[in-house]
């Protein structure tokens, strides 16, 4: 790999293969997820890409997985569940679930691969949501994952100055994911309502590639119905 490196968690669907195809032209990236089929195709279709399946709630797994990069230019964390219900229904095994893969994975990745960020002053992107800037009745669990997702990002800002970090706040997006969260609705499920994901993807690559002097720290993208 001669251009800079992106690794893309959650790169087997939704946002994050719609950021893995946004960021083909410029990086060689490092495909980031459970489904080795998928990561395959997509490897396969990028030219420039390999998969990297690793289970990101396996510490061992992924001290492993981290020990054999490099380099590391830019870690766009993509991967997320969403687990919605009454907090009075909320079990502790939701709420570890969630915390676990939303947050906890997130901070463990972050902190195996911050050598090689620092070394090349690289970028990490978190792909948040809507729900990370306020929290709406069944959706307390998601919402404080984000929220917590949020403030990592603002401290991670805060102490790797030379680092870019840019948190990014989608609306509702046209994905797989977003189907089950319509399901767990009772709701219609309206994909022209919603955002495409390659909208979201390319608001990532313009915040990645940007010029050295800009730093996207926030990123704020709405669907327009359509």
């Amino acid at each position: 790999m001669s251009r800079p490196v992106a690794l893309v968690t959650g790169a087997s669907r939704g946002i994050g293969a719609a950021v893995a195809r946004a960021l083909a032209p410029t990086h060689d990236l490092l495909l980031g997820g459970r489904d080795e089929g998928a990561l395959a195709e997509l490897a396969g279709s990028l030219g420039s890409a390999r998969p990297w399946p690793v289970e990101l709630t396996d510490p061992d797994a992924l001290a492993a997985a981290t020990a054999g990069l490099t380099r590391l230019d830019v870690l766009v964390h993509s991967a997320g569940v969403a687990e919605l219900g009454p907090l009075a229904e909320a079990t502790a095994d939701v709420w570890r679930r969630t915390l676990d893969v939303n947050v906890v994975a997130v901070a463990e990745l972050t902190r195996l691969t911050l050598p090689l960020l620092r070394a090349a002053r690289g970028h990490v992107v978190l792909i948040n949501s809507g729900a990370g800037l306020r929290a709406n009745p069944d959706w307390g669990v998601y919402a404080a994952s984000k929220f917590a997702l949020r403030a990592f990002g603002d401290a991670l800002r805060a102490e790797e100055e030379d680092l870019r970090v840019t948190s990014v706040h989608p609306g509702r997006v046209d994905t797989d994911m977003q189907r089950g969260v319509r399901e767990q609705e009772s709701g219609d499920y309206q994909p022209h309502l919603y955002l495409r994901a390659d909208s979201v993807a390319r608001a990532v690559a313009t915040a990645v590639n940007a010029g050295e002097d800009a730093h996207f720290t926030e990123v704020v993208v709405r669907p327009r119905p359509r």
